[in-house]
């Protein structure tokens, strides 16, 4: 579902929920559903602009008040507006914390629920009874901290419930995976003892050759030139036959043994999200990630995808120095995928954008150690894209402004025979 879809969605289920309420004592102040719905929606949709959000929230339950009330008087009408300021302020107070915290646990979204769900009801008491609410109105004053701890605590249970059932649906695929994984792992560390092993095969080929370039050029030993050169040749097809094995066998695990039925993009989207905001957190880096997914469909080629996004985005947070923001947005149009990764890091330098694919090229030094990243990620990804998907990928880049990449995949490389 796109953000659209999602925003729209909010604003509906918020109006429609407010007819599910309870009267208080004060003229025409009702609890209603809809307090406990739109902090849900608020903390499961957070790419959303929550005072927006808020704002459309509650014009939405005005007309649903309006329409449904069975009152449509310049009086009637009037009674109803108070309460759409609960979900501005709402909206508003989520906004300062979102901005403040970026990423918001469930027990920091119990703390948020109940401030604006109380500030809410203050506000909207206010407007109906005036200042007389802060005078002689213990027993009101009671009532909107009663309500508001129980309405945050009901969101706080919803939430949890929410995320524990998502667990229990994928926990048996993930299981499934991770057996695949240790599977996996287990063939991989054999095929690396024998690549560990060929590198003394490799060094003592290497000194060799050495040996004979020295004596043939110095012109010594010359009768032995000829057998010194059989020897290197033989065991450099030695070791190109050992490695042919090594490639053949994680060739097969890839191809054959780990071929699962795929997964739907947005479970892979869900996956990679969470794993960079984990990352973020573990580098300590105030980052927002916004992930706009478009329509979900069914791919089996998931470990390119996964490859491929995930390599990007974490450049993205390479040149990200302490606090920006990372957009993804994924759109289908004209019989392909779009994918699209923006960032607000430190940008490329116009003179480097037409190396930043070649192998070897990276601005990842660590100045303290001399240690340089390798630089072949975005090589990787060119060579992902544009052999195995028959894809391509640009990237627009301004220094000290951010990056934009941009990957267009045909839908028939991705689905199949799934479309």
């Amino acid at each position: 579902m796109d953000k659209k879809k999602r925003f729209i969605l909010t604003i509906f289920a918020v109006g429609l929920s407010s007819q599910l309420y309870i009267n208080f004592y004060i003229s025409n102040f009702k609890f209603s559903f809809a307090g406990i719905v739109f902090p849900i929606f608020l903390f499961m949709y957070d790419e959303i602009n929550p005072i927006l959000l808020g704002t459309f929230s509650g014009l939405s339950l005005y007309i649903f008040r309006v329409i449904l009330g069975g009152s449509i008087s310049d009086v009637g009408v009037f009674w109803y507006f108070p309460e759409t300021i609960f979900y501005i302020i709402y909206g508003v107070v989520f906004f300062l914390f979102k901005n403040y915290l970026f990423s918001i646990t469930l027990n920091q979204m119990f703390i948020i629920s109940f401030i604006s769900d109380l500030l809410g009801n203050f506000l909207e008491a206010y407007i109906r009874i005036g200042n007389s609410i802060f005078l002689d109105n213990i027993k009101l004053i009671k009532s909107l901290i009663l309500v508001a701890f129980l309405r945050a605590g009901f969101v706080w249970l919803i939430l949890n419930a929410l995320k524990y059932y998502r667990m229990f649906l994928i926990k048996k695929e993930h299981e499934e995976r991770y057996i695949k994984l240790l599977w996996l792992t287990s063939r991989l560390k054999t095929e690396v003892y024998w690549m560990e092993k060929n590198m003394e095969n490799i060094e003592s080929v290497m000194s060799n050759a050495y040996e004979l370039f020295f004596k043939i050029k110095n012109e010594e030993e010359i009768e032995s030139w000829e057998n010194r050169a059989l020897e290197i040749s033989k065991d450099v097809h030695e070791i190109k036959k050992e490695y042919g094995l090594v490639v053949k066998g994680i060739e097969d695990m890839i191809s054959n043994k780990l071929d699962d039925n795929g997964m739907h993009f947005h479970e892979l989207g869900l996956i990679l999200k969470e794993s960079m905001e984990t990352e973020i957190k573990y580098r300590k880096k105030r980052i927002t990630l916004d992930f706009q997914l478009g329509k979900d469909f069914y791919t089996e080629k998931h470990y390119y995808l996964m490859s491929i996004l995930r390599n990007i985005i974490m450049n993205s947070i390479d040149s990200i120095e302490d606090r920006g923001k990372i957009i993804f947005i994924h759109e289908s149009e004209d019989e392909k995928h779009i994918f699209i990764i923006k960032d607000t890091g430190c940008g490329i330098p116009k003179e480097d954008l037409a190396y930043i694919f070649s192998p070897g090229y990276s601005t990842k030094i660590n100045y303290v150690t001399g240690e340089i990243n390798r630089g072949l990620g975005l090589s990787l990804v060119k060579n992902i894209v544009e052999i195995h998907l028959k894809g391509d990928i640009s990237i627009d880049s301004k220094e000290a402004k951010g990056t934009k990449f941009e990957i267009s995949i045909p839908i028939i490389e991705l689905e199949g025979n799934n479309i």
